[in-house]
């Protein structure tokens, strides 16, 4: 058995309408269950979605208020106002204030941007900067990605007369701010038929009406902070990321092309990967440490000279931010190790003073891989003090709904399920942490505790194929909403098993079944070559890629994760005693339990040091072998010694058999009942016969060896046939009739042979349906006391 290391959640396999999709679109049923699990259950609606061409934009004036902003905007550039774009720290933000700066620049506009600072000035618009705003003659402020909530500022604005347009795309509260207009598809009453466009979308829209036409020529842009914010690649947001990696791909803008080189995907075809990886996190960086104004300006960048500079400069700001991040994630966790350990505590609420605001989420996720649980990561101001943190969460354990029970102490709170921020006076910090705790025993469970994996499609080896990934590529760009598709292979069977890479830290298998093969390369995780027998029938979880090489291609799986259902067998009866121990500590000591049947194979296999379970000491406490890594480092002397120890303390998820012997009685002659009854007539004639003196002889004379006539000997002795004195044997008078079978030498003799034969040198294939059968009686017994 191998247990996966996440808890793999099988979607519901969609069986209804695969057929009608397969024969109406002339798709793999693979793809046909996607499309049908994703939510494109007709024939209709499916093919919209892989026909990409006939995908088309909204209108941009179905959004609420778009008619009114697009009239002052314009009234603002005839009149020759001033605009100021009051945009957001984020990539989203970033791309939003440079597409918006980019369109009104387009129509002739004097346009200006300011992108508050995160530390000295915190999120969205504020009073102080839209006072100064006024007071270098704007006349007009247009906000991007941000807005929605400044009813303060929006009132400041008003009192101010200066007109104040809200562009923005999350959520709207209670109270709306009094804007001149708002333009966002989550507003109350908004008839736009797509509400999950982000910000730079939501920007985008605005070009749209300004210039009649979609503005194709900044898709490149608007795509960054459309994966960048996550929102959902689908309807539209879909079109626009397609065709944005498509502009992307091959932009002139010195700014993006300087990017793409930083990011080392300057020759490669860009995909949504791509940004959300590579460029998202650089155009991140400014904002998190610093002014996002080198990033907007990266982007507006109309000289390959200043693209360079400004590149070289957010790289830059992308590798502080990365030590940033390490720096403090290590800090974090040794506050985890020795203050909270996880073991004691279901929600991590971890502060440090000084650590930058900035980068605190990402230091919580990188605590939630890490330890699986609901976790806070708080920054401390000790002047001011309180502590401003960033929250994520498991599944299961909704961040919102459990914060919003402590409003008392929590001031200043916003997020979703799986996602907070909140800013607390410090002393509160404790009390926080313990009702966190309090409340996660109510809901959560052990189980809840082990990562999830959604698995899109559960397919066979012989589904698979290029021309089949390919068509599963159509359903791309893969994103929120849309992910790349998970699939699981499951019970097959492996063809091959090896390590690669310099370090031997990969992994490659082959998997085949009904006739076809698949390749499968796991990063990192070489190590289950160690816990994966090469006859076991495996599961593994993954993505579907093509791989190009020397003129072959070939469809393989990148491995995320295996398991195996069943109980495995390791065969280590050829290992080398030089190399066992080595071997040994490989094997996680929480879950080893070594055996042995005699004392002195410890010794003798120089495993002093390690703690042994002897069965030869009828006292030793075996205790539950359930789920538990057995080493059988010995053979014992009778079979039913194995099979009780199976029934009597439960079934092991992994057996390894070294079976260390040294007496090879199984190569050793067994007389026969006519050597047996030659030698007791000619013992009869005798009477008396010296073994010590003449054994060697007769042993020559009937081509046998010497320790044949003492083993014979033995047993007429145990018998009662013969007596045996200091080598002299003598024959006894009308002794009792008796079988072989009698004498304990003769069964040892038998069973040790029989034993060696089972365990020492048959084939791994007998010797696994032994243990099978075994414990196949070990799982009914178990049942039979379960109904008692």
């Amino acid at each position: 058995m191998l247990k996966p290391k996440a808890r793999w959640k099988i979607k519901e396999q969609a069986s209804s309408h695969v057929d009608q999709l397969v024969n109406e679109l002339n798709i793999a049923p693979l793809v046909a269950s996607l499309l049908l699990n994703r939510g494109f259950d007709t024939v209709e609606a499916a093919r919209r979605f892989l026909n990409k061409e006939e995908m088309a934009y909204h209108d941009p004036f179905l959004m609420d208020d778009m008619e009114r902003a697009v009239t002052r905007i314009r009234a603002a550039v005839e009149d020759h106002e001033r605009i100021l774009i009051f945009g957001d720290y984020d990539a989203d933000g970033v791309s939003s204030t440079a597409v918006m700066y980019k369109a009104l620049q387009s129509i002739g506009a004097e346009v200006d941007f300011y992108i508050p600072n995160r530390f000295t000035e915190g999120y969205g618009p504020n009073e102080p900067a839209i006072r100064r705003a006024k007071e270098e003659g704007y006349g007009l402020v247009v906000t991007v990605d941000t807005g929605i909530a400044a009813v303060d500022v929006a009132n400041v604005a008003k009192e101010l007369n200066l007109d104040f347009i809200v562009t923005d795309h999350h959520e709207a509260p209670p109270v709306l701010p009094d804007a001149y207009a708002i333009v966002n598809p989550k507003k109350p009453g908004c008839p736009y038929p797509f509400k999950g466009l982000a910000g730079v979308g939501v920007a985008l829209k605005v070009a749209h009406a300004l210039l009649g036409r979609v503005p194709s020529e900044w898709l490149d842009i608007a795509v960054i902070g459309t994966v960048a914010d996550l929102v959902p690649l689908v309807d539209e947001n879909r079109l626009l990321v397609m065709e944005g990696l498509h502009v992307l791909q091959s932009t002139n803008k010195p700014g993006l092309i300087a990017l793409k080189k930083k990011c080392g995907i300057d020759s490669q075809v860009i995909q949504a990967d791509h940004v959300g990886f590579g460029i998202g996190p650089r155009i991140n960086a400014a904002g998190r440490l610093d002014s996002a104004d080198p990033a907007v300006q990266l982007l507006l960048a109309e000289t390959q000279e200043e693209a360079e500079h400004l590149a070289t400069e957010i790289d830059y700001l992308n590798k502080e931010r990365q030590a940033v991040v390490t720096e403090i994630t290590e800090a974090a966790v040794a506050v985890v190790e020795g203050q909270y350990p996880p073991d004691e505590n279901d929600v991590l609420v971890i502060a440090g003073e000084g650590w930058n605001a900035g980068v605190i989420g990402i230091v919580a996720s990188r605590l939630v891989e890490r330890y699986y649980r609901p976790t806070i990561v708080l920054s401390i101001d000790r002047e001011k003090g309180l502590a401003k943190g960033s929250a994520r969460s498991i599944e299961g354990f909704d961040m919102f709904a459990e914060l919003s029970k402590s409003r008392d102490i929590l001031p200043h709170f916003g997020g979703h399920p799986m996602a907070a921020g909140l800013t607390m006076n410090v002393d509160d910090l404790e009390l926080l942490r313990t009702r966190l705790n309090e409340q996660a025993k109510e809901v959560l469970t052990e189980e809840d505790f082990k990562p999830v994996t959604a698995i899109d499609l559960v397919a066979t080896v012989d589904e698979i194929s290029v021309s089949v990934i390919k068509q599963l590529d159509q359903l791309a760009p893969f994103g929120v909403a849309n992910p790349t598709p998970k699939v699981l292979l499951q019970d097959v069977q492996l063809e091959q098993m090896r390590k690669i890479g310099s370090d031997s830290n990969h992994l490659k298998v082959g998997f085949s079944g009904n006739g076809a093969t698949l390749d499968g390369i796991g990063f990192h995780l070489g190590y289950l070559c160690e816990e994966i027998t090469s006859h076991a029938k495996v599961s593994a979880v993954g993505t579907l890629s093509i791989n190009e090489w020397n003129g072959h291609v070939k469809p393989q799986l990148m491995i995320d994760d295996m398991g195996v259902s069943e109980w495995q067998l390791f065969d280590w009866r050829s290992i080398q005693k030089s190399r066992l121990t080595d071997r040994l500590l490989r094997i996680p000591v929480e879950n080893r339990v070594l055996i042995t049947f005699k004392k002195e194979t410890q010794r003798i296999l120089g495993l002093e040091n390690e703690i042994i379970i002897s069965l030869e000491d009828k006292k030793e406490d075996i205790g539950d072998l359930s789920d538990r890594f057995v080493v059988l480092l010995d053979i014992p002397d009778e079979r039913e010694q194995l099979k009780t120890l199976f029934l009597h303390h439960g079934q092991p998820s992994r057996i390894y058999t070294v079976f260390y012997h040294e007496d090879d009685s199984f190569f050793t002659t067994t007389p026969n009942r006519d050597q047996f009854k030659w030698y007791y007539a000619f013992l009869l004639k005798r009477k008396s016969f010296n073994i010590k003196k003449h054994s060697e002889e007769l042993a020559k004379f009937k081509g046998w060896s010497r320790q044949t006539i003492t083993f014979m000997s033995q047993v007429f002795s145990e018998l009662g046939f013969v007596t045996i004195d200091d080598g002299i044997l003598n024959v006894t008078d009308n002794p009792e009739k008796k079988g072989l079978e009698e004498s304990a030498t003769y069964r040892k003799k038998i069973e040790h042979a029989k034993i060696e034969n089972d365990f020492v040198y048959s084939s791994y294939v007998d010797l696994k349906q032994w243990f099978a059968q075994v414990l196949e009686q070990t799982i009914e017994e178990s049942k039979v006391k379960e109904t008692v």
